[in-house]
């Protein structure tokens, strides 16, 4: 694996995607852990107001929080720490392990930043791991705009409208995608089944602990510690 290019790639293009990265047999044993945790119709865990002006159904699972530690198997293999040090230089941080689950039938995320762009160097890191197939027949797809890292904020529009230069990633199963923060994307909505990634989030030496706390949609930024919108985009 050539590190160097692989880093060079990513502050290209913003993301990365990289087939087949982890064992199908890990994949599964997380699989039934994720399936066990949520069922097939966990509540909403944010405001109506957040649900109806976001257009986000997404439900979120912090494992290692609860004590749960099968998932420090892959957060902890060499191969990603080497790839994310090359990416971020050393001294780099994790934050925390995030799975994102959407039930069959829901919205999935509309196009947001995870942090401001306020500060280029200022930034997260996702590092998504996908334990099962996101078919394109059933929806919940990843949405990235190439290049939009280097954009700064997100524009005003339709929170779920297509722009023109996005790339739509349908990951299978042990793929990794890694993603800069201030990269415009979303996850499509979901239609035969129920769909989730986990995210194990990172960041440069010097990252704020509250760096994704205030999101940036493209009709609001919304600060999740208050469940409040701070600011109104039109």
């Amino acid at each position: 694996m050539d590190y160097k290019e692989l880093a060079e790639q990513f502050w290209e293009q913003g993301y990365l995607h990289l087939p087949g990265f982890f064992t199908a047999d890990r994949m599964d044993h997380l699989n039934v852990m994720i399936h066990d945790h949520f069922g097939a119709n966990p509540d909403f865990e944010h405001t109506e107001e957040f649900l109806e002006k976001s257009k986000v159904e997404v439900v979120p699972w912090f494992p290692q929080r609860e004590g749960i530690h099968d998932f420090d198997v892959e957060e902890g293999d060499e191969r990603l720490d080497t790839l994310t040090r090359t990416i971020l230089g050393e001294g780099w941080g994790k934050q925390y392990c995030m799975v994102m689950f959407s039930k069959d039938g829901s919205n999935g995320q509309s196009w947001h930043q995870d942090c401001p762009p306020d500060d280029a160097g200022v930034h997260n890191l996702n590092r998504l791991i996908y334990t099962q197939d996101i078919r394109e027949e059933e929806g919940g797809q990843l949405g990235v705009v190439p290049g939009s890292h280097r954009m700064g904020e997100l524009t005003v529009g339709d929170p779920t409208g297509d722009f023109e230069t996005q790339k739509v990633l349908a990951p299978k199963k042990g793929d990794l995608v890694i993603l800069h923060g201030h990269a415009w994307h979303r996850v499509f909505p979901s239609q035969g089944g129920s769909r989730f990634s986990t995210n194990f989030r990172a960041g440069p030496q010097g990252t704020p602990e509250d760096i994704t706390d205030i999101c940036v949609y493209r009709n609001m930024r919304y600060k999740f510690s208050t469940s409040e919108v701070v600011m109104e985009r039109a």
